[in-house]
């Protein structure tokens, strides 16, 4: 993942010394982290050298605590840390170039891109709506969507994808 600047998307003053964190926000506000994944980003952001008492809580938890708990701390060090929350619109959109470029890499796979969340998202550039425009709906409906050639399909969207990636980026740098 690049870095950038974590205080350009999302009014931060946060030091890009905790870009995982600054990410696992963008990707809190998306939907696309899981709660039980939080604790583990407060940990690693404490071996950083970043210490708040609800980093200190929050890396203390266990996966399998309450989310509520879990949000409330995780939401409570970011604002500790100066870290703000991007809009969902923005994170959403942070999120779309992620699952592009985790394609392109060849870290997601079709099961990873079907999703209706993508078809309803609000896209703002020809790039997005290129790339979501080729996404299936969902998993079950994939041979439906795709037809029999998967492997043109493929190709579409790769070349979607690097050219969503290679535009200016939104959010944290992946």
């Amino acid at each position: 993942m690049a870095a950038i600047d974590d205080a350009s998307e999302a009014g931060s003053r946060a030091p890009s010394a905790y870009t995982p964190l600054v990410q696992a926000a963008w990707l809190y506000q998306a939907d696309q982290v899981c709660p039980e994944d939080l604790p583990m980003a407060a940990a690693h952001a404490l071996a950083k050298g970043w210490d708040t008492p609800s980093l200190r809580e929050l890396a203390g938890l266990p996966r399998h605590a309450d989310p509520r708990h879990i949000r409330g701390a995780f939401e409570q060090a970011l604002e500790e840390l100066g870290i703000i929350l991007p809009d969902r619109t923005l994170a959403l959109r942070y999120a779309l170039r992620r699952l592009a470029a985790r394609f392109i890499a060849g870290e997601a796979d079709l099961a990873d891109l079907a999703s209706d969340e993508w078809s309803e998202m609000e896209v703002e550039t020809a790039e997005e709506r290129a790339f979501v425009a080729l996404l299936p709906s969902c998993a079950c409906c994939i041979e439906y969507t795709l037809g029999l050639d998967e492997a043109a399909w493929e190709a579409q969207l790769q070349i979607a994808a690097r050219v969503l990636v290679s535009h200016p980026s939104v959010g944290p740098g992946f």
